[in-house]
């Protein structure tokens, strides 16, 4: 197979390709972007592998980057565009079933492509657009297939992250995995316990992001993956419950996690310590504290300006998405309407400062605090009009 028309990508970086093969070795786009542009999917990053070894590499090109020299991967800096170029490696044993306990240099193409996690991830292309296919990577394309490459006992063995990137990539492509990949994915589950628990989280979110997720969720609770997902072993039920209703992937990252909590039904207080065990950003946790709790109102009902302000706009469309995914009506529209009349946006808006109640003879401290948080409260509920004076007469006879 041949692809006649090359994306931008990858006709700007056959120069890089060009220039390594003109010096007497092998070089080839290698990986997802390869499968993507196959699929006719928009592609991102452009890797490369080449029989050529590190140090052969950056004799070649004036700038390069040791992103990964030991693993055999140097970034070549090309008119301002960074491609990562793997030399072709084999790997010995997996002792902590993530990380090769070594990596070998070697010139061949098969050898290299051999240790790839999925056929479909393990094809190549010359620079000219020719497809290099060794195992079948098209075949699996064309049948909407997720396949391992050789023996799938081995590859979870080797890297148990390629059991979730399994699920993910159903999710991602709508593709279905293959018994036998399926079947060996169930006899290593437990092997995800070891793998990072950040590493596994990328996976998650992407499978939740991607565009027919039931597939990924179902794929994970048959194999038995999502007993080895951190605070997932007492939430079967829901997640069997998400897997029946989620028909196309959420928006966001933030969508994500106010899914799994709400979904949960974790209590405002249970969604700190869940989230610190995904090892998520304290940004995140702020931002799904109060996304989650906005999109359980939704669900149960009807929203209150006070929560509607809480919420905010940055963060009301993915509450209402959620809401929408738990059975709740679409009501995006007539809440950023709601949010856009309400009298102030947020905090900073208030026509008062903690300055101008200490000069109307308010005291210093946490009373003074407590007052401007009931001066905001009752500008939003419509309560008391946003202006200096009235504000400081509320203030004052409270």
């Amino acid at each position: 197979m041949k692809l006649e028309h090359l994306p931008q990508e990858f006709e700007l970086a056959r120069p890089v390709l060009q220039t390594i093969e003109q010096a007497g070795y092998e070089a080839y786009f290698v990986g997802g972007s390869v499968r993507d542009t196959i699929l006719g999917k928009t592609i991102h990053d452009v890797d490369i592998a080449t029989s050529a070894y590190p140090n052969e590499i950056k004799s070649l090109f004036k700038r390069t980057v040791d992103t990964g020299i030991e693993h055999g991967t140097v970034m070549i800096l090309d008119h301002g565009t960074g491609y990562e170029t793997t030399t072709f490696r084999s790997e010995s044993t997996y002792t902590d079933f993530r990380r090769p306990d070594q990596v070998t240099f070697v010139r061949s193409l098969t050898e290299d492509l051999k240790r790839r996690d999925f056929t479909i991830n393990a094809l190549a292309m010359r620079e000219n657009g020719e497809i290099i296919d060794l195992f079948d990577g098209l075949a699996d394309l064309q049948n909407k297939q997720i396949r391992a490459v050789g023996n799938a006992q081995e590859r979870f063995h080797e890297d148990a992250l390629r059991m979730m990137r399994a699920v993910r990539f159903a999710s991602q492509l709508d593709f279905t995995i293959v018994p036998d990949t399926l079947a060996a994915i169930t006899a290593h589950a437990q092997l995800l316990a070891k793998i990072a628990v950040e590493r596994t989280q990328v996976e998650l979110i992407k499978l939740l992001m991607g565009q027919t997720p039931q597939r990924g969720l179902t794929d994970m609770l048959t194999t038995g993956l999502w007993q080895y997902c951190p605070d997932f072993a007492a939430h079967e039920p829901a997640l069997q419950s998400l897997a029946d209703r989620l028909t196309q992937g959420v928006s966001s990252e933030t969508a994500v996690w106010t899914l799994l909590t709400t979904q949960f039904a974790l209590s405002p207080a249970a969604v700190t310590p869940f989230m610190k065990h995904w090892k998520t950003s304290n940004q995140m946790i702020n931002a799904v504290q109060t996304t989650s709790k906005t999109a359980t109102l939704l669900a149960q009902g009807d929203l209150d300006d006070w929560h509607l302000y809480q919420c905010g706009r940055e963060l009301i469309s993915e509450a209402n998405e959620v809401a929408v995914v738990l059975g709740a009506p679409d009501r995006l529209t007539s809440l950023t309407d709601r949010l856009a009349a309400l009298p102030i946006q947020r905090k900073k808006e208030l026509a008062i400062t903690g300055r101008d109640l200490m000069q109307a003879g308010i005291q210093p401290g946490p009373q003074l605090g407590a007052i401007l948080e009931d001066l905001e409260y009752r500008v939003v509920t419509g309560a008391v009009a946003n202006e200096k004076s009235a504000l400081v007469a509320q203030a004052t006879q409270s």
